[in-house]
């Protein structure tokens, strides 16, 4: 088996992961990331909402909330001075009954205690002035929620870090974590199975994360957390395109609510809904579950046509709750969580991970002990 020497190894390159090897890259540190698919990008990353997010949903204190807001804002920098596409469209967030106005102004609240400070109430006759198909008892605009080219942020992502010396391996499963060799050792698999010994790691394998957890020795218990798998689908339109923002219902429990997106080329699209499953590769999208998806949208846009959503694609959300549990925060444990030196593992990183993966990166590497970095580096 052959055996290597780095100072990092980044296990995953979605965009966390390639957000957290391009941090340690920009700190000086020779870097590699493993990864099982054979491009990057291939789970999670590839089949979300592709929105950045304003940070209006997450508890106040928690690491969601520290990382949306300022995550959103050094994301807009990155993508523009990188040339990333992307554009601040804006979203409607809306009560479609009375029922709901309670749990609107509470939605208010939290965004206003997470710093998102330029939201603006709306009437239903306001509404329907921006987004003429909305039908809603009141509404609240949230102008800097945008979107963006996940794919082109992945690629900004990959240069940075290539730049800086870094590479990735595709192809090359992560197995196996043991203290060793004066640090950690990973153990891979794939068709040229390999040692590779480095002083820091980082597990942000997405899926897999917490499968390699319990694959990681002298990790007790409390640092191998179970995972369920949240299957998400979408329906795109056909015939005309209704929105030209993002129009969002009331959150669910487990999700953000079967929403209206557009892509950068105006289409609109709808999803995600939550269908519990007991895999991570189950992707195809059925279309008996276009009735549902009907019923809701029609709460806010009661002009849809009969007939006009077809199946698009799925996305599998890593999940640390499971059906009827509350919904946690993100995990990022440290060194100082589990006491293994240079080991950061990511758990449950679901949305907001695109819009915070810049200060993502920035909050594992305070867990392991790196210096800040100056902003203009940092992006």
């Amino acid at each position: 088996m052959e055996r290597y020497r780095v100072e990092a190894v980044v296990v995953g390159a979605g965009v966390v992961g390639l957000a957290v090897a391009r941090r340690l890259a920009l700190a000086g540190l020779e870097t590699v990331v493993v990864e099982r698919n054979p491009a990057i990008g291939m789970e999670t990353s590839a089949r979300s909402s592709e929105v950045i997010h304003a940070g209006l949903y997450y508890t106040p204190g928690s690491i969601k909330a520290g990382v949306a807001a300022p995550g959103r804002a050094r994301l807009y920098a990155y993508c523009a001075a990188r040339g990333v596409p992307h554009r601040r469209c804006g979203k409607i967030v809306l009560a479609s009954e009375a029922a709901q106005l309670p749990k609107l102004e509470a939605l208010w609240r939290t965004a206003a205690a997470n710093g998102v400070d330029d939201l603006r109430w709306l009437t239903p006759a306001e509404a329907r002035a921006l987004e003429p198909e909305v039908a809603c008892v009141r509404a609240f605009l949230s102008p800097s929620t945008g979107i963006i080219d996940s794919h082109a942020l992945m690629l900004a992502y990959r240069g940075d870090l290539e730049d800086r010396g870094g590479a990735i391996a595709v192809r090359t499963p992560a197995e196996h974590i043991a203290p060793g060799d004066g640090g950690l050792v990973v153990t891979t698999g794939g068709d040229g199975p390999a040692e590779i010994a480095a002083r820091i790691v980082v597990n942000a394998a997405g899926h897999g994360a917490p499968r390699l957890a319990a694959a990681t020795e002298g990790l007790a218990e409390a640092g191998r957390p179970r995972q369920w798998y949240a299957k998400g689908s979408y329906f795109s339109l056909a015939g005309r395109q209704p929105f030209s923002r993002l129009v969002y219902p009331l959150p669910g429990a487990a999700s953000l609510g079967v929403h209206a997106t557009l892509d950068l080329d105006g289409r609109c699209r709808f999803g995600p809904d939550v269908e519990w499953v007991d895999r991570d590769d189950d992707l195809a999208v059925s279309p008996a579950r276009a009735e549902s998806f009907y019923a809701a949208i029609r709460t806010y846009w009661p002009g849809l046509p009969d007939g006009a959503l077809q199946p698009d694609y799925a996305g599998i959300r890593p999940k640390l709750h499971g059906p009827d549990m509350p919904m946690p925060d993100f995990r990022i444990d440290g060194p100082e969580a589990h006491g293994i030196a240079g080991l950061v593992n990511l758990f449950g990183i679901e949305s907001p991970g695109l819009t915070s993966s810049l200060a993502l990166a920035d909050v594992v590497a305070e867990r392991l002990g790196l210096p800040p970095i100056d902003a203009a580096r940092a992006g």
